[in-house]
């Protein structure tokens, strides 16, 4: 600790990404990534761009990629904002329209941005606590008084699980004067998606990634869609900040990954069912499983612990997500879904660690 720090920064406890190793031959299934490249198009897009615009900046509204994302969820270009990865979108959603008098309200059990961000910029916070079967309750948002806001995760991180879009619909209708973000990382994956309930809900900001179902994540680009005031307000915050957030790469190449249609769905049709094959084989190991409609899995084994399991997989050159907090998720792991093969090799080494 330093004497030049500021006192925000002395009480910050930063989030913690998952391990990025530099160790040859793992297996890593730790931070959710697309276990598939991105399309030949996007290689394509980028190495395109490697030209003498270089030199000049790049687009400060990233038009061409907002037409796309507008086309794509049949919405006008003033109704989406981009950023480098939906991180950086989820911090200006926080700055711009989630720090009022009244606290936020997000799940217990969720993404651990959602704490460092309200941390960062002073905003009160509530977590509600999910259920005992890790299943988000509306009605507990819907009783839990005057509230600044409501974020969360759908479907839900750590634990893989989906809210229903009636529910959705029914936190909305009970919600009408809070913004509520609805972020939607792994919502390709198997859930249903809240953008065509933007035109009904004035409030209502959902939030988008290329890291995950268009195997971007090295490029940094995501994106939130909402009606257009509350994109003026995203849009406002941004150029407070950093006009130029996406570079010419990264723009050129999140383009052709939203109009590649065909490699989307065949990636993701891969990467769900190869989930329900690391699944079944999971429970005939004696996981229990949550349902998962993302790229990973939330799975314990009662009776084993659950950093003995991550440190034993390790050990197997298997790299697995574990949280020892809150203590109630301690005993479970985060699996990102893989290869075929890494999904082989991941059974091989627990059948390994188990023996």
């Amino acid at each position: 600790m330093s004497r030049y720090w500021s006192e925000i920064v002395r009480t910050l406890t930063p989030y913690v990404p998952g391990e990025q190793p530099k160790i040859d031959g793992l297996v890593k299934l730790n931070t959710n990534e697309c276990p598939y490249g991105p399309s030949e198009k996007v290689l394509a897009a980028i190495a395109g761009q490697n030209s003498e615009a270089l030199r000049l900046y790049p687009d400060p509204q990233a038009s061409a990629l907002k037409a796309a994302i507008a086309r794509r969820h049949g919405l006008a270009e003033n109704q989406v904002f981009v950023g480098n990865g939906s991180d950086e979108v989820l911090a200006h959603i926080f700055m711009g329209l989630l720090r009022h008098a009244e606290p936020l309200l997000y799940p217990d059990i969720s993404y651990s941005f959602y704490p460092v961000y309200a941390k960062l910029y002073g905003i009160a916070t509530r977590a509600i606590p999910l259920a005992e079967d890790f299943s988000l309750r509306v009605d507990d948002y819907l009783q839990a008084g005057p509230n600044g806001g409501i974020i969360f995760a759908n479907p839900n991180a750590p634990t893989g699980m989906p809210l229903p879009l009636a529910e959705i619909r029914r936190l909305l209708q009970g919600n009408p004067d809070s913004v509520v973000v609805v972020d939607e990382a792994y919502v390709d994956f198997g859930a249903e998606s809240a953008v065509g309930l933007i035109a009904e809900f004035p409030q209502l900001l959902v939030v988008h990634t290329l890291s995950k179902s268009r195997a971007l994540a090295g490029l940094r680009v995501g994106y939130a869609m909402g009606q257009a005031d509350l994109i003026e307000a995203l849009t406002r915050v941004k150029d407070s900040f950093n006009s130029y957030p996406l570079d010419r790469l990264a723009i050129a190449g999140a383009v052709a990954a939203i109009e590649d249609e065909a490699w989307f769905e065949a990636t993701c049709r891969k990467v769900i069912a190869t989930r329900e094959r690391m699944v079944a084989g999971l429970q005939t190991r004696g996981f229990q499983v949550l349902p998962s409609a993302a790229n990973f899995v939330f799975a314990r084994r009662p009776g084993s612990d659950g950093a003995a399991l991550a440190a034993g997989l390790r050990e197997h050159k298997v790299l697995v997500r574990h949280f020892r907090a809150p203590e109630r998720i301690a005993p479970f792991l985060r699996i990102s879904v893989g290869t075929e093969a890494q999904t082989d090799a991941l059974l091989a080494a627990l059948d390994a660690i188990l023996a």
